[in-house]
């Protein structure tokens, strides 16, 4: 009786996290709210069906992240860059 409450356990959060880290548009059959409340409700049989029915299929291609709106780093920005540039070479600038 413990080793089928272990197993269950290790069953639903190795579903649990699989979820949350399954972006949302790949999840199948059901959205991932209703998969969490599945497993919560019934471990066992959740985690069988989210392996079964609910993973994406190993065939299907995640989207390409969406380029960043805006430099991520100031390295990575253009008119920063720029404004050092032109703080090298005239220092008089800085001191006022």
């Amino acid at each position: 009786m413990v080793v089928f409450g272990l197993v269950s356990l290790l069953a639903m959060v190795y579903a649990m996290v699989d979820v949350t880290r399954t972006p949302g548009a790949q999840v199948r059959t059901l959205p991932k709210p209703l998969w969490y409340l599945l497993l919560l409700v019934m471990p066992l049989v959740g985690a069988v069906a989210w392996l079964l029915v609910g993973r994406p299929k190993p065939g299907d291609a995640s989207p390409a992240p969406a380029p960043p709106a805006r430099p991520i780093a100031p390295d990575d920005d253009e008119d920063f860059l720029r404004e050092l540039r032109r703080r090298r070479q005239d220092p008089r600038d800085d001191a006022a």
